[in-house]
């Protein structure tokens, strides 16, 4: 036995949608009695993969005491259900089931790999040519993001609304660069799973600094009250900056 994260499935949320299933690559969630339930604790790697697959937030993560990963048992419950094995846990897709899900961390597009383009119209400074990606981790929408993803330990943390990588065009170049990404829509998606996850993520210590960056509409400024309620449940003293983007593509 030993101190790990696990899943954790709130039955009462839980209205047995069966998303999670295919989600986890080891097999270790299964629909019984009409609900998602943990077949068993060794066969959870305690990575999260099944978070973003939830709709109704009912699967968390916590730390407590359980069996140890165990690869073979994966490797026997996955032969029973007749399900080909994913990539062992030491190559870089961390995380099975749908690949928008895959936990992966790699270094920004190195600029002599990016493929030179020559763009229909150029503006007077700007450089023919496609500019390397700032984007170090996926996946970046938080409701796919398991709290324990190892890119945002000791990570400089920007957490942006959908709009303003489309609003502001030196988005990589400014926001970016030497960031871990989420980005989120405080008008469109569920504001409470985010205060939660973002509780999960705050309380885990490995945050240094946090930005919000947001669009000047009101909808918008949701993402910073998301942000402050969970900074407040998790405890966590993260030093926090707000950047907000006109919809001209302005910094206001």
């Amino acid at each position: 036995m030993a101190i790990r994260e696990m899943v954790v499935i709130d039955e009462e949320k839980c209205d047995g949608c069966g998303l999670c299933v295919p989600s986890c690559a080891e097999g270790a969630i299964q629909i019984i009695d009409g609900k998602a339930k943990l077949v068993s604790d060794n066969l959870c790697d305690g990575l999260g993969a099944c978070l973003g697959d939830c709709p109704q937030g009912a699967i968390t993560i916590e730390k407590r005491e359980a069996d140890e990963f165990d690869e073979e048992a994966v490797g026997k419950r996955l032969k029973d259900l007749g399900r080909a094995p994913e990539p062992p846990h030491s190559a870089p897709v961390q995380a099975g089931g749908c690949p928008s899900a895959q936990v992966q961390s790699f270094a920004g597009c190195p600029s002599s790999q990016v493929k030179s383009v020559t763009p229909a119209v150029t503006t007077t400074g700007d450089a023919a040519g496609q500019r390397p990606s700032e984007l170090r981790q996926w996946p970046i929408q938080l409701n796919l993001v398991p709290p324990t993803a190892p890119f945002l330990q000791g990570a400089d943390l920007l957490l942006a609304a959908d709009c303003v990588p489309f609003a502001y065009a030196d988005f990589h170049k400014d926001m970016l660069k030497d960031n871990a990404l989420l980005i989120a829509c405080p008008k469109l998606d569920d504001g409470q799973a985010y205060i939660e996850k973002l509780s999960q993520i705050f309380a885990d210590g490995g945050i240094k600094s946090l930005t919000i960056a947001i669009m000047e509409v009101p909808c918008c400024a949701g993402l910073t009250a998301i942000v402050r309620q969970a900074l407040t449940q998790s405890g966590a003293n993260i030093p926090l900056e707000i950047v907000t983007v006109g919809i001209n593509g302005n910094i206001k």
